[in-house]
């Protein structure tokens, strides 16, 4: 099993050098919180771009770009300061299922994060009671999840908004929200993601599994379980980090590109 794991070391490594470059970025959703200097602005328009991160890519790009247009290039400052009146203007926005008024609670419940409890990344920080529990279940990143979503929820919302945050903790695989947490917390010098978050560790972080990232790591004999869920997520996470403890989720960019080109 060693010398099986080591061959598949060298070709993800090889993988992850191939796809994990700077050209990357302009064709992908990580590319919308590039267009950012200031942290606050990049983690907003991160989770924004993040959040509607499934189907068409082009389209993914064009209405993540009019999000952060509808909130005057500057979603930070509009977070915090915008009035019910600015709000009219997300009339008509649509991604798929999320629609104007899910774009509205996630503007207002954004503004109850910043103004509230400290921010985007602080909102993904453990209370003391939380931290007392992980003892139990052992997983960092889906507590993390879970509590950014009950935060998140705090705020008045229609019930149809719920789905677009998913929780681990009824066993969701979480892509979007891993994917996210990829964007906030690796660094590399290959600069694709962006690292702007201390607080979390990149060892703690999950792979964000989908279509294509399950089925490398199926065809890979990385991944037995069936299902796209938090118990496969947590499965094969646990093999990237005999591959490298320290940030396993830089394979992420190895196995959805091999699953994007077909190279296995």
């Amino acid at each position: 099993m060693k010398k099986h794991l080591n061959e598949i070391k060298e070709l993800l490594d090889e993988n992850y050098f191939k796809f994990n470059r700077k050209d990357f970025i302009e064709k992908d959703p990580v590319s919308i919180p590039h267009s950012f200097k200031k942290k606050e602005d990049m983690e907003i328009a991160g989770l924004m771009a993040a959040t509607i991160a499934w189907g068409n890519r082009k389209a993914i790009l064009r209405n993540a770009n009019r999000m952060v247009e509808l909130m005057d290039g500057s979603p930070h400052d509009f977070i915090v300061n915008h009035s019910k009146a600015e709000l009219k203007r997300m009339k008509g926005f649509v991604h798929r299922t999320f629609n104007e008024k899910d774009l509205v609670f996630f503007i207002t419940s954004l503004r109850n994060i910043y103004r509230n409890h400290g921010g985007l990344e602080n909102a993904f920080q453990l209370n003391e009671m939380e931290k007392k529990d992980l003892l139990n279940t052992g997983n960092s990143l889906q507590q993390r999840i879970s509590h950014f979503r009950n935060i998140f929820l705090e705020t008045a919302h229609e019930n149809r908004s719920e789905k677009h945050l998913s929780d681990p903790l009824k066993n969701s695989a979480s892509k979007r929200i891993c994917m996210y947490l990829r964007w906030m917390v690796r660094k590399d010098n290959q600069g694709v993601d962006l690292g702007i978050w201390k607080s979390i560790s990149p060892s703690e972080l999950c792979l964000p599994l989908d279509v294509h990232t399950g089925n490398v790591s199926r065809a890979l004999g990385l991944l037995k379980r069936k299902q796209d869920d938090w118990k496969a997520v947590i499965e094969i996470t646990e093999v990237l980090r005999q591959l490298d403890k320290k940030d396993p989720v830089k394979y992420d960019f190895a196995l959805f590109g091999m699953g994007v080109e077909n190279l296995i």
